[in-house]
């Protein structure tokens, strides 16, 4: 990847900046996020993400007290910013990432779209967990009111716990197909050079037809496959209790969010704008 902030060069296309956020508000900017984990599935106190902004970003939170996402789903929690909420009514199966089966509207959201591109480049800069029960993850995934067909995910960063290490992290990424017949769930592990502990930049460059991932401006893995519709971006500290147990001393269980880049392609005749 060749370039500066304002314009990058990756594989061979031009990307011009649209969208940057380095988080030095009192408070993550309602205009472009929303800090709840797909709160139409759920309740607006367990979809609720915990965060401090500072000097460094914003650092999303696992307390101790925290509920579970669902109580369908286990003691899964996770705290979220994501940009767009989409759903039908109560009781509906329409609404953004489906990502299991028997998920129905707990609570309507109204339709919030700041940017829902179609291609370009995204990138955000992270400081993950060691924790062995903790995944920090950035994703694009289908808007779906175009459609529930239209739900393939780009998976930009999943980062285990317990498989990262000062000198070497894995970094799960590839494409899932949820519910997008039209794909092929295509993911793999890469092991790199770098403690993901530390800030990092994991990024996506995509189109209808094809997929580079990215960690620190470098290609790990090209799909030939693409995603053509409009994909919301999420990023997500996620923990998985093995008990109920929570000692206090254990808590707060942490990421870093230092920044997000979001890019189009500099033709306007290749796709929609973000």
């Amino acid at each position: 990847m060749a370039g500066d902030d304002a314009s990058l060069t990756i594989a061979g296309e031009r990307y011009e900046l649209a969208v940057a956020d380095d988080f030095a508000g009192p408070r993550v900017d309602e205009g472009l996020w929303l800090d709840h984990y797909l709160p139409h599935w759920t309740t607006a106190e367990r979809s609720a993400a915990r965060y401090d902004l500072g000097s460094e970003g914003l650092q999303l939170r696992i307390d101790a007290d925290q509920p579970a996402w669902r109580a369908e789903d286990g003691r899964m929690r996770v705290s979220n910013i994501q940009n767009g909420a989409f759903s039908g009514d109560a009781g509906s199966e329409r609404g953004t990432h489906r990502h299991t089966a028997g998920l129905l509207v707990r609570t309507p959201v109204p339709i919030r779209r700041p940017w829902t591109p179609l291609a370009g480049y995204v990138e955000a800069t992270l400081r993950a967990p060691a924790d062995p029960g903790c995944m920090l993850a950035i994703w694009l995934v289908g808007f779906e009111e175009s459609g529930p067909a239209d739900s393939g995910e780009i998976t930009i960063a999943e980062l285990f716990g317990e498989r990262i290490a000062p000198e070497r992290s894995t970094v799960r990424c590839g494409v899932k197909a949820v519910n997008d017949l039209r794909l092929v769930t295509d993911v793999a592990d890469i092991e790199l050079p770098i403690d993901a502990t530390a800030a990092h930049r994991y990024g996506a460059a995509w189109n209808a037809e094809r997929v580079h991932l990215l960690v620190d401006g470098e290609v790990v893995r090209t799909l030939d496959q693409g995603v053509g519709y409009p994909l919301q971006l999420m990023i997500d500290l996620f923990e998985f209790p093995a008990t109920e147990e929570r000692p206090p001393a254990a808590y707060p269980k942490t990421a870093l969010i230092q920044s997000v880049r979001a890019y189009r392609r500099s033709d306007p005749q290749q796709d929609s704008p973000l």
